[in-house]
């Protein structure tokens, strides 16, 4: 039987309509319903003791990060899963609340059918602490580095709701620590990848050459140039996924050394 999660949603149930309510149950996950009050939020975490946290960015009281920062402050136990909401696509809002502890920063508006995919993958990664931990596998990410890629993925333009998106960041990170995996990316890499959030290698493959194409078709050049820029002049076109990976993951252990 599989696993039922509880997850804690600072939404109006009246917000959601009946049908998408079923969604969350049909996923596996019991809804409980808080008004976008952080306090209460906060009670409310410690009452229910929820898998998942799905919260506005902005509430009354305090906000999410607040909300996060209070969980950790007090808590004893593992602490849930923390996904934040906004309105607003902020670079600056998304990294505040990834170094605050957040697994996930989604825009409005969303399907919810995407999200709660979303979530699925990231309690296959957070929650479940006792994985048998096999070589390749993406095992524990440095959270600075984790931000400080979400930066240039975001500069180069690659949109923060496509697959591909998570894809690469990881993609990136396993490289930045190990160096060595960037010769063999199909054996791997992608399969690395592909087990966390439990998908195929194939499927990671074409979704981090469709973030690349998206980045090359919407990107600024300046920006691209910057990193790519022996491939844009010299009429190759975009990079492979692999030069793609390998080259802003050399840079980031090149920036590292220097700065060690």
């Amino acid at each position: 039987m599989k696993k039922q999660f509880k997850i804690l949603i600072a939404e109006d149930a009246a917000e959601l309509s009946p049908k998408k309510t079923d969604l969350f149950l049909q996923h596996g996950f019991m809804p409980e319903f808080c008004s976008k009050d952080g306090i209460k939020v906060v009670e409310l975490i410690n009452r229910f003791h929820p898998d998942i946290v799905l919260m506005d960015m902005f509430m009354s009281n305090l906000d999410a990060i607040g909300v996060i920062r209070q969980v950790k402050k007090h808590s004893t136990e593992k602490n849930p899963v923390f996904v934040i909401v906004s309105n607003f696509d902020s670079d600056v809002l998304e990294r505040e609340a990834l170094s605050a502890g957040a697994a996930y920063y989604v825009i409005k508006p969303y399907r919810v059918e995407d999200l709660l995919d979303r979530i699925s993958d990231l309690l296959s990664y957070c929650i479940d602490d006792n994985r048998i931990k096999s070589k390749g596998e993406i095992l524990s990410l440095d959270k600075e580095l984790e931000i400080t890629v979400t930066d240039i993925l975001h500069q180069i333009g690659v949109p923060a709701h496509i697959k591909g998106y998570h894809y690469l960041r990881d993609s990136i990170m396993v490289c930045v620590i190990h160096p060595e995996i960037i010769n063999a990316v199909t054996k791997e890499l992608y399969p690395s990848v592909a087990n966390k959030y439990e998908t195929t290698s194939s499927r990671v493959e074409r979704a981090i050459r469709h973030a690349i194409e998206v980045a090359w078709d919407r990107g600024d050049v300046d920006i691209l140039n910057s990193y790519f820029g022996y491939t844009i002049h010299n009429g190759r076109g975009k990079p492979t996924n692999s030069e793609f990976i390998a080259m802003i993951s050399d840079r980031l252990r090149l920036h590292n050394k220097r700065s060690a």
